[in-house]
């Protein structure tokens, strides 16, 4: 191949390659809404802590500018400036940050701040994972967005992969009918609509409430002894009552059975990569309450 031949052969995949990257790029968010960039994103806000996690999984964890209160993971997360909580976010940060994303979660407290982050026009992706599978595509996704798809393709993978072990490993497995407790003062639990009870589907077991119309219903601990769970979970975090609050209560099968058990509650509480490893954790202790059973 002569000279000329190769130098048009590069200039033509230099010309391809400028192309791509200047194309824009475009994607669902969680609510089925087409998100536009013209460039991969550069500076991005985060507005929940499972968002900060999913971007750092994503290979973007050095784009984010701004960040939530309790976006305290990886450990470079805790060094990212603030905008504000799930409360209230100071608008005049966020604009003042020039980011070219912001990545929002929609929960109750925050429906009124979405509407001032929308006249500042700058795009908004909604993170909101409700299926366990909803992880690896939100890492997909914000990857393509931040042009980090060489890190997020296989970061995605690995999860899908692992949640796909552990389905195939606990799917015969005998059910076993729990409350999730996720808080106790007061004390309220998810219903069957949250990622948590996708975890709790996949080990095997089955939500007591998950016919509750409310994603995070109150619930009274009558309903709960009337109901009678084989197991109950609770969360190790601070300020939190825990489950010895049933130990009282002996007519509970959890309590005859021994099934009265703690869990990290980001690893399961957050819809972000780490609950590959709460999910993990949520199945060893049903599998234990399995083997509590009296023959």
């Amino acid at each position: 191949m002569d000279q000329s031949m190769k130098k048009l052969i590069l200039a033509s995949a230099l010309f391809a390659s400028a192309a791509a990257s200047a194309a824009p790029i475009s994607v669902r968010d969680d609510d089925g809404n087409v998100v536009t960039l013209q460039k991969p994103a550069q500076r991005v806000i985060a507005m929940a802590p499972h968002v900060t996690e999913l971007l750092f999984a994503a290979g973007a964890g050095d784009k984010i500018v701004g960040a939530v209160t309790y976006s305290d993971y990886p450990e470079a997360a805790k060094k990212i400036p603030r905008v504000g909580d799930n409360r209230l976010i100071d608008m005049e940060r966020v604009a003042a940050m020039k980011p070219d994303l912001i990545v929002i979660w929609m929960h109750g407290g925050f429906e009124r701040q979405i509407e001032g982050l929308r006249k500042l026009g700058i795009p908004l992706f909604h993170s909101e994972p409700t299926k366990l599978e909803g992880i690896a595509d939100n890492v997909e996704r914000l990857g393509q967005l931040m042009g980090t798809e060489a890190v997020a393709n296989p970061a995605a993978a690995d999860i899908r992969a692992q949640f796909s072990a552990m389905s195939k490993q606990y799917a015969n497995r005998p059910p076993v009918r729990l409350f999730y407790q996720v808080w106790d003062k007061p004390l309220y639990t998810l219903n069957g609509k949250s990622i948590v009870s996708d975890s709790i589907r996949l080990c095997g077991g089955v939500n007591i409430f998950a016919d509750q119309k409310t994603t995070a219903p109150i619930i009274s601990m009558e309903a709960v002894l009337q109901a009678n769970p084989e197991a109950i979970f609770g969360t190790s975090e601070k300020d939190y009552g825990s489950v010895d609050l049933w130990k009282p209560y002996g007519t509970l099968l959890a309590v005859q059975n021994n099934n009265l058990f703690r869990l990290q509650g980001e690893l399961l509480n957050r819809a972000g990569p780490r609950m590959v490893a709460g999910t993990k954790a949520l199945c060893e202790k049903i599998e234990e309450a399995r083997q509590h059973r009296k023959n």
